[in-house]
């Protein structure tokens, strides 16, 4: 990190203790880890956000946001005397070094599969350490939105072998997930159909990863132009004194069209 890099962040750190501060800020002395874990959440997503629509600028104000809920955190976890943001930054180097003895070790690893690998075990042999035992599918959140805690869970265990060979036999198990799903349907049992259909959409995901795409990603991108072209039927009908449900389907169909051949 430079000097300015160093002295911007012991200023941030030094304005959130203000904030926190017997004559500070009302709102921020109110807040608690629970309260502001709406904003954590808020904040990563539009990150994400940016980066989806390959904004810079407002990549670097939405990470200026998320950087400072971590200081937030911290400085209240500072004053209970719980740990400090130095510790929180401490364990973190720590943390890479450990994680990358290629680099900082003289373990050898010419590969990213291999650099994947090493670090999947060095994590297992920490959980094993503070847990007593640990699973290769431990550290993946319980609460991170379902295709994203799929994606993450299948890319631990193809680290440790456990994975198909290529793409073509996931596409088959997707067919046959989508025949199971759909006899399921033919039987009108519930239970079964959505057993069905969460084998089909994490077969889905499976396949996404063997052709390098991000099914959050994906889905989110497929809302996004969902968003546009139907927000152009609806443009196009005001224009024509109409709304969505005094059309028929067929005329909503043909606007839909024309929004899609536009980049809508």
């Amino acid at each position: 990190m430079s000097e300015s890099a160093n002295d911007r962040f012991g200023e941030l750190v030094q304005i959130m203790a203000r904030l926190r501060g017997e004559n500070g800020c009302p709102w921020d002395r109110e807040q608690t880890h629970a309260s502001i874990k709406p904003y954590l959440l808020e904040e990563t997503y539009e990150v994400l956000e940016s980066i989806d629509e390959n904004d810079p600028a407002k990549l670097e104000e939405e990470l200026g946001d998320l950087a400072l809920q971590v200081v937030f955190h911290a400085q209240m976890a500072d004053e209970a005397g719980l740990f400090t943001i130095a510790d929180v930054l401490r364990g973190i180097n720590e943390k890479l070094r450990r994680r990358h003895p290629h680099i900082f070790g003289d373990v050898k690893a010419d590969t990213a599969q291999e650099v994947l690998f090493n670090w999947e075990q060095i994590k297992k042999l920490e959980r094993e350490k503070a847990q007593g035992r640990a699973s290769v599918l431990d550290g993946v959140p319980r609460e991170l939105p379902a295709l994203l805690r799929a994606h993450r869970l299948q890319e631990k265990a193809s680290r440790v072998g456990f994975d198909w060979n290529e793409a073509r036999q996931v596409f088959q198990k997707v067919e046959e997930e989508l025949a199971e799903l759909r006899a399921a349907m033919e039987s009108e049992q519930p239970d079964r159909m959505e057993a069905e259909l969460g084998d089909l959409l994490f077969s889905l995901v499976n396949l996404g990863r063997f052709i390098a795409v991000n099914p959050e990603d994906a889905l989110r991108k497929t809302i996004a132009r969902f968003i546009a072209r139907f927000q152009y039927i609806e443009e196009e009908l005001a224009r024509r004194g109409a709304a969505p449900g005094q059309v028929t389907l067929e005329e909503m169909d043909a606007l839909w069209a024309e929004a899609k051949a536009k980049g809508r």
